[in-house]
This record gives C-alpha cells, structure tokens and sequence, in this order.
C-alpha cells in the first residue's frame, strides 16, 4: 500500500462546473486506487471543515473546477488549517483565474493574446448598451468571441459574428458572472498544452489538437462523448509545436503555478500560439485533455498523481 497516509479527493462544490467536478473527483480516485493509494472523495459544502478536523488528511487533491475550486478561496482554507495540497497556491489561483489579469501577464511576458475588453455588467449597462456594443466593434471588429471573465468549461463562451449576435453573447456571458471578456476572434488550430512538475522542474506533455464538431469548444462538446475529435500529439508542425509548448511552460511560470496546469492556445496559420486562458485544475473526465496528454506521453496517471501527491506531502510551503 502507498505511504501517503490519509489522501483526501476534493470534489463538487457549488460552482456551474460541479458535475464535472465531481467526474474529475472520481477519476483521480480511481486512478490512485488502482496504483495502491487509499483515497475518499469529500464534496466541498458546508460539513467539509468538520470532517477535516474529526479525520485530518494527510494530503489533499482538489479537483474543483469554476469559482471556490479555481480561485484559490479552498486552497486559502487548506493553508488556514495546515493541510498539504496538490496544485497552485491561492495567489497564483486568483491571477489565472482572472482571465484579463492573465492575459496582460503573458501579453507583457512577450507571449501574444487575442486584443480585447473586458466589460462589467453595470458598465454595460449604465452606459447604454448599444453605444457600448457600437464601441466594440469599431475598436476590435468581428467576429469576437466572449466569454464570462472568470470561470471555466466554456459556460456562457460564444462567437458572435453580427452585431445582434454579440448582444446575445454579451446576455449568455453575464449569465455566468459579472464581468464579460469581448476578445477577438482568431481561426486557426485550438491546442491544449498541459504542464507537469513533480520536481525536476516544469515539463509539457504533448499538445492535445481539439476539433469539434460545432464552431466552439463549448461545455458540450468538451464533457459529450463523440462531439469532439482529439489528436494528440497535435497535427502541428514541428516548429508550430514547439512555440505552444514553450508559451504553455511561459504561462505555467509567469502565472506562478504549481505541480500542473494546462494553457489553452489558438495557433495561426503562421504557426504563432495566441495565449486564451490558463488552467490551475485541469479536467480529469473520460474527455478531458490532461489524461489524454498523460497517456500520449507514455505515462500511467495513477503514478503521476501519486508522485504529486508525495512532492505536496513534503514540501514544506
């Protein structure tokens, strides 16, 4: 059996992404159990900090994704009460969950970024909408994409091609937070870089090529068996590959992340990476990118997590 003492899975939560979360959760169990580890899943409500302190674990793995599981506020919890933990630390959390803050971090780091506004919902509307909307568009053109500023799975994430259409993506964005980011629209190849450190230093895994069968990788098509086609390694070129790879490891150290993350990229047709956004909790599901990354790079997951799991026990911050 492993020496890890007592692992606690982190799942659920009460954010948008909880039923993913919870598949996540479940996944990471079963791939360390099957390596040895004895691992329960606790969701994260409002009996959690007792459960903790009745049954301290030894170390934990959250596995929570959109607000509470990515902006640091549980791993802020988990520093309170002394608890080890697999991942990024809380500040860090909140810069890459800022989806504005992360990008003007890569932006100034030299790593390109889509341009783009990021509106807050009464902005939007104590100016006026349409003459915001008009704005807009004379600054930045169409298409756009929009996407809420904070949050993950592609909730309330569209294309608008049409002035009319960005008024209704701006209406779906803020129904999934307060903040809408208007970026725009670039066509090319959507990647996935993942990166992991278990203590020699950051490493990526192969570049996961996403290519759905609607216009955009939205919540659907990343959690819907069948929606979407993955090739991995990416059908990149040699050249094109390496640049996403060396913007994922840029975004993993400029961000400040810990252990892994995952940064998604559009790459152009000149082969250049244009920086999205940067993930601190990766998807673990049947569909999600990470496992598929690992797998590409001849890896066992449950040793993977496992090895995280033993560099979090033991670190001392």
């Amino acid at each position: 059996m492993s020496d890890l003492g007592r692992v606690v899975v982190l799942a659920g939560g009460l954010s948008h992404e909880r039923d993913v979360s919870l598949r996540s959760g479940r996944r990471i169990a079963d791939a360390l159990r099957a390596v040895d580890v004895d691992v329960e899943v606790m969701d994260v409500d409002g009996r959690l900090l007792g459960a903790l302190a009745a049954d301290r674990p030894d170390v934990v793995f959250p596995a929570l994704h959109g607000a509470y599981g990515e902006d640091g506020a549980v791993r802020d919890v988990l520093e309170l009460l002394g608890i080890p933990y697999v991942g990024s630390r809380p500040d860090a959390c909140r810069l890459a969950f800022d989806k504005p803050m992360a990008k003007a971090a890569l932006r100034a780091a030299g790593v390109r970024t889509p341009d783009s506004v990021a509106l807050p919902q009464d902005t939007f509307r104590d100016l006026g909408a349409s003459a915001v909307l008009d704005a807009i568009v004379a600054r930045l053109g169409l298409p756009l994409f929009v996407k809420p500023a904070r949050g993950g799975s592609a909730l309330g994430a569209s294309v608008a091609r049409t002035l009319e259409e960005l008024s209704t993506a701006m209406v779906g964005a803020f129904s999934y937070g307060d903040v809408a980011l208007v970026e725009t629209y670039l066509a090319g190849t959507e990647v996935a870089v993942s990166v992991v450190d278990t203590g020699s230093g950051p490493e990526a895994l192969p570049a996961v090529e996403i290519v759905p069968d609607a216009e955009v990788y939205d919540y659907t098509a990343r959690y819907t068996a069948g929606m979407t086609e993955f090739f991995v390694p990416s059908r990149l070129t040699p050249e094109a590959a390496q640049a996403a790879v060396q913007a994922a490891l840029t975004a993993h150290q400029v961000l400040r992340l810990r252990d892994v993350s995952r940064t998604d990229l559009i790459v152009d047709a000149d082969g250049t990476p244009w920086f999205l956004e940067a993930n601190v909790a990766p998807g673990m599901t049947e569909t999600s990118l990470l496992p598929q990354a690992i797998t590409a790079a001849g890896l066992d997951t449950g040793v993977l997590y496992r090895e995280l799991l033993h560099q979090a026990a033991t670190r001392s911050t």
